[in-house]
């Protein structure tokens, strides 16, 4: 386990003093993983979390709220440690208020204020400067509502400022509450008010008395001089002198004082120059802080530094200002353009460009930043998936000039979660009967693989992004609040909204790339030609096997769930279902032909290993391949959500059910081929039986070899198993994984299997029969015998003994290999030598006593011997022959008949115990 996080710890804050929307910097440590981490700020005890930022985690910078505590600790809340400390505190000063007739140092512009919250200049009216509080004593509203005091004062006021002020409703409204004591000390404070005012002004004409009097003695002494002369003379005389006397003082003064005031001017002028550069340094200093912030990338601060200048000097028409004012713009035009170039850059994280798309909007960029940074992004995931399928095209031509195209056992293999495939497969090509050395062996997987998921890869970390950013240039989040009160975003939404097509394109372009890319790498017959010189040129030596295709598959299809949790509208991914559906069938197809071309090896695999019932592994070894071959498909043919069957079309039906025919009837071939080898081409060094089997396989272990007809009768009884039970096992696997024509396919098997066992049956019969056929004649007139004179019987002449000898040979031999068909066997048989026999028999032209006799007991004997195997043409056949014989008249020939069948079957007890023994079960079967 991990251990937990410290409490986060501020060590330092600067400044630790300041009014109210001071900004400081907190340091200490753990003070956060992330912007999202920080969960709390307080200093002073307000919440300063809105105007935080988070630098590091040991570093936030923020603005001091309008606390109510003066002085306090600063405390870092974090969700992964937690509500910290602080070893420092701030001081919170109160700001001090100048009004509209106090000193002051600077000068005090009473119709603005700058709002350090908003960075923004607001009016505020001089009146709102005045005292508070005139009578100096503490206020107590009252809770007298204000349309009472409306009706109780008509037409007055609260305001002391107003015409119509009100002193009662003023100490209703905030005195109501206040003891007569305080009311008096109120009125003690008015008169020191309204003496200091007194003062004030009495000390002002105090300080003109002496020029005031000076002008009044000299007026008074030209006024009395004039009435004493009482002549024009003296007047005009006097007013000469007057004249004279102030123009040679005004030129005296202005020789005494130009001196003074020459350097009062330039003071006044330097003076001047200092206030206004000091005033307006902000824009003097501005384009070389814009240059160190861009090379800084504070580009939030020179946003900021741009707005505040552009809203104070964007019209002016001061000379000095407007030129200062064009190097900003300047150096402004050239973030514009170093914006862009970095928005335009590829590859890009989304938060990169949604900061630059929001700083180039801030900037007011000419265009649309925002739409040309999807075109870029659109270019280059188009690039990226062409250069991809050019470097694995080059790559494999280049690796198959030096190594086997589908086998290396020393290069690396590229690391792929593929690689596990040739591990944990259950069937590849003829895998299910390679010997455990193939195991040692590593499929590399091929080219076309790899470069499949690898573009697929691509596409999928590639274009969430690039949907993200469509969908914030949709809805406008891409831009700032300015943007939004500026009433940009809702041109962007326009833009978007009037552009929604060309978007649509440009993903269809993606999608049509990425569907055409992969077909051209595994299913280049599906593409045009001129599509195939751009999509496609890769060797194709021998198609991809259906287990790599399965992969494909499922590659694919977790790319398309991926697309579709992006919310994309299902018509622009159509193109991909349509893939996926063709890499379906095309795998199906694939699968059942390499199951084809294993079943056709098979009779290699061959043992001729007998069990109890006669059967060989070859019939569960055909099954087994077919059930291995639809395991694999059933990730291929189940159906995921929003694919079509892939069986829907009725040519894909077609195919599969004439592949699935032909994988049936190359395993009837197979049979036929192992039947019919000759004999020179079994090898049977390898030639073992059952344990559990009877005594009687001991003749195969003796001979060491099988026979021709041994042959026929294992494949009959391999057909016997397979249309029993296989063929039937293997429809309900084709109709449980959701194959089509099932029927069809097991009847034109059923079909194609019952005239290969009727043919390979024929020909043991041929084999079996005709011998015994052929040898009864010539033994029924060995030793030039003749039906008309002949002795009185004896007994079974050995003809017939030999032709039983050979039955039971038959019986021997087919109940060595299969039980099953000894009856089926046995019955052809006996109706073969029934009817040559009865034949025979027909043929002879007369017969004497003795003849009809003996003819007559070798009948029956043959009959009753072979009973268990009669079949109704057999049954015929003997009836005929009886028919031909006369009829025996006398008594005595009948008995003499019956003491001579029982002393045939007396003798032949031993040989004939095969067909008794064994009566009820064949009987049954």
């Amino acid at each position: 386990m991990s251990r937990a996080r410290q409490p986060p710890l501020v060590t330092g804050i600067s400044p630790n003093e300041g009014i109210a929307w001071t900004k400081v910097t907190i340091r200490g440590e753990n003070l956060g993983t992330g912007p999202t981490d920080l969960l709390g700020l307080t200093i002073c005890g307000h919440n300063c979390l809105l105007t935080a930022e988070w630098m590091s985690a040991s570093k936030i910078v923020c603005r001091v709220g309008q606390a109510k505590n003066d002085k306090g600790d600063i405390i870092v809340t974090t969700k992964s440690g937690g509500k910290g400390t602080s070893t420092v505190s701030f001081k919170l000063l109160k700001p001090e208020k100048i009004g509209i007739l106090d000193q002051s140092a600077v000068w005090v512009d009473e119709m603005n204020y700058y709002d350090m919250r908003t960075d923004r200049n607001k009016g505020i009216p001089p009146l709102s400067l005045r005292p508070a509080n005139p009578l100096g004593i503490e206020i107590d509203k009252g809770r007298f509502p204000q349309k009472d005091l409306e009706l109780l004062f008509p037409g007055m006021s609260a305001d002391f400022t107003s015409e119509n002020f009100s002193a009662a409703w003023y100490l209703i409204e905030n005195h109501s509450t206040t003891s007569f004591d305080q009311l008096k000390t109120a009125v003690v404070n008015l008169k020191k008010q309204a003496n200091k005012k007194n003062e004030g002004s009495l000390a002002y004409v105090k300080g003109g008395l002496s020029t005031f009097f000076e002008a009044q003695d000299a007026l008074s002494a030209i006024h009395q001089k004039l009435e004493a002369d009482g002549t024009e003379k003296v007047e005009g005389s006097m007013t000469q002198k007057l004249e004279n006397v102030l123009n040679r003082a005004s030129n005296t003064a202005d020789t005494l004082f130009q001196e003074v005031l020459g350097r009062k001017d330039k003071a006044d002028s330097t003076r001047n120059a200092l206030n206004v550069l000091q005033r307006f340094k902000f824009l003097f200093n501005l384009p070389l802080n814009i240059e160190r912030n861009i090379q800084k990338g504070d580009y939030d601060v020179v946003i900021n530094d741009y707005e505040k200048a552009k809203s104070l000097f964007g019209k002016t028409e001061v000379q000095v200002f407007k030129k200062y004012y064009a190097e900003v713009e300047t150096r402004i035009e050239a973030l514009r353009e170093l914006l862009l170039d970095k928005l335009l850059e590829t590859p890009s994280t989304l938060h990169d460009q949604k900061r630059y798309i929001r700083y180039l909007s801030d900037l007011h960029a000419p265009g649309d930043p925002a739409w040309q940074c999807i075109g870029a992004q659109h270019q280059w995931i188009l690039q990226l998936m062409h250069n991809c399928k050019e470097s694995y095209v080059k790559e494999q031509k280049g690796s198959a000039l030096l190594h086997s195209p589908m086998l290396d056992l020393d290069s690396d293999v590229r690391p792929s979660p593929i690689g596990h495939l040739s591990q944990t497969a259950s069937l590849k090509r003829g895998s299910s009967f390679q010997s455990g050395r193939d195991d040692a062996w590593r499929y590399k997987a091929p080219q076309q693989v790899v470069f499949v998921e690898k573009l697929t890869k691509l596409v999928v970390s590639q274009l969430p992004n690039f949907w993200k950013l469509w969908v914030s240039y949709v809805n406008g989040s891409l831009f700032s609040e300015t943007a939004e009160k500026s009433g940009q975003m809702e041109r962007s939404k326009k833009n978007a909204r009037q552009r929604q097509n060309d978007f649509k394109k440009m993903i269809q372009e993606v999608m049509h790339s990425l569907v055409k890319l992969i077909r051209g790498a595994l299913l280049p017959f599906s593409l045009r030609e001129g599509e195939l010189r751009q999509y496609g040129g890769w060797e194709m030596k021998s198609e991809l096997s259906g287990q790599w295709l399965t992969h494909v598959i499922q590659t694919v299809r977790l790319s398309s769930e991926s697309l579709t949790a992006l919310e994309i509208p299902n018509d622009m991914l159509q193109i991909i279902q349509d893939l996926i559906l063709d890499l379906r069938v095309r795998c199906i197809i694939v699968t059942l032909q390499h199951t084809a071309e294993d079943i056709k090896r098979l009779a290699e695999k061959e043992d001729w290993v007998v069990d109890n019932e006669g059967l060989t592994s070859l019939p569960s070894q055909f099954e087994q391949c077919i059930i291995h071959s639809l395991q694999s498909l059933k990730t291929v043919l189940d159906c995921k959500p929003g694919e079509a069957s892939v069986f829907q079309q009725q040519k894909t039906q077609e195919d599969v059910c004439q592949l699935s025919i032909g994988i049936m009837q190359g395993f009837i071939d197979c049979l036929e081929q192992l039947s019919t080898k000759p004999d020179g081409d079994i090898d049977t060094s390898h030639l073992s039986v059952d344990v559990s089997s009877p005594d009687l396989f001991g003749s195969i272990h003796e001979e060491s070899s099988l026979s021709s007809e041994q042959r026929l009768l294992i494949a009959l009884s391999n057909c016997r198993y397979l249309e029993r039970h296989t063929f039937l096992n293997i429809a309900e696997h084709f109709e449980k994984h959701g194959f089509q024509g099932v029927d069809k396919i097991t009847q034109v098997s059923m079909e194609s299997l019952k005239e290969l066992d009727q043919r390979l049956f024929e020909m043991y019969i041929e084999f079996k029969a005709d011998p015994i056929v052929g040898s009864l004649e010539p033994g029924i007139y060995a030793g030039y015998f003749d039906w008309k004179d002949c002795l009185i019987p004896t007994g079974v002449r050995n003809y017939l003994k030999e032709a039983l000898v050979n039955i039971i040979a038959v019986h021997a031999e087919v109940f060595t290999i299969s039980k099953d068909l000894v009856p089926r066997v046995m019955s052809r048989v006996v109706e073969a030598v029934s009817e040559e026999l009865s034949r025979l028999m027909q043929c002879v032209s007369s017969f004497s006593k003795n003849g009809a006799l003996q003819a007559k007991l070798e009948i029956c004997a043959l009959r009753d011997t072979v009973a268990i195997y009669l079949t109704p043409e057999s049954k015929s056949s003997f009836k005929q022959a009886l028919e031909a014989l006369p009829q025996l008249s006398s008594g005595t020939d009948r008995k003499l008949l019956e003491e001579l069948l029982n002393k045939f079957k007396s003798s032949m007890h031993l040989q004939l115990t095969c067909f008794q023994a064994s009566s009820s079960a064949m009987m049954k079967t």
